[in-house]
């Protein structure tokens, strides 16, 4: 994949981080900006075009997740990677219902930071040639308005919930195994010492399967994950 029309911004107030990953990217073809604080990082994310937005979550002025917020109010589709020295469930979750697609813990190698921004950006130019809308039993989603609806009922996903549906949808009646989740959902290797997976299959269970007769969503132990019509 040719970089050399990829556009990223990263937020770091860490002036070694960011210089050593900017350095790192434009050796690389990526076309960098930089911003050492999370309210500058924020108008340039708004204000320019992006194809992806690397971001530390503890910041000056604004923190990251706050950030991750408002980018992802304006557009569903930037990618956007976490760094973070936060490496707990709890914190990936609060990063991911952000709105980040995925999550490096500081220190990382900038071989796989480099990986996973390869990574964001392929699949973020792929989803855009995919269908729109996805239909399963009576599950509907649209991946324009981000909707979903269940036997005609609006559902309200976050971000990370939501792409976990959709790949559910898109791969139906075939289990899916937490590191095929891991790397397809999350672009990322599955670290058996945390259990997010577990806790958004949880959360997607409350609001799809919870209040229907019908359960969707299966779990086939020691596998994985299925989405099925029983």
């Amino acid at each position: 994949m040719e970089t050399m029309e990829w556009r990223v911004l990263i937020i770091e107030d860490d002036q070694r981080v960011a210089e050593l990953t900017k350095k790192a990217l434009t050796n690389n073809g990526y076309t960098v900006d930089s911003a050492f604080d999370g309210e500058q990082g924020l108008s340039m994310g708004l204000k320019n075009n992006y194809d992806l937005v690397i971001t530390d979550i503890i910041l000056p002025k604004m923190d990251g997740v706050t950030i991750c917020k408002a980018l992802r109010a304006q557009n569903q589709d930037l990618p956007i990677l976490m760094l973070t020295a936060l490496g707990t469930t709890d914190d990936k979750v609060e990063g991911f219902d952000s709105g980040a697609d995925d999550y490096l813990v500081k220190p990382f190698e900038m071989r796989e930071l480099l990986a996973r921004i390869k990574v964001l950006i392929k699949r973020s130019k792929i989803q855009q040639l995919l269908p729109d809308k996805l239909v399963y039993a009576d599950i509907e989603l649209d991946t324009v308005t981000k909707e979903v609806k269940r036997n005609g009922v609006l559902i309200h996903l976050t971000p990370k919930e939501f792409n976990l549906l959709e790949f559910m949808m898109r791969h139906p009646e075939r289990v899916l195994s937490k590191p095929e989740i891991a790397e397809k959902v999350w672009d990322t290797h599955f670290d058996t010492g945390t259990n997010f997976i577990d806790v958004y299959i949880n959360y997607l269970r409350k609001k799809i399967d919870k209040n229907f007769e019908h359960k969707l969503i299966h779990t086939k132990q020691g596998m994985g994950f299925m989405l099925m019509k029983k």
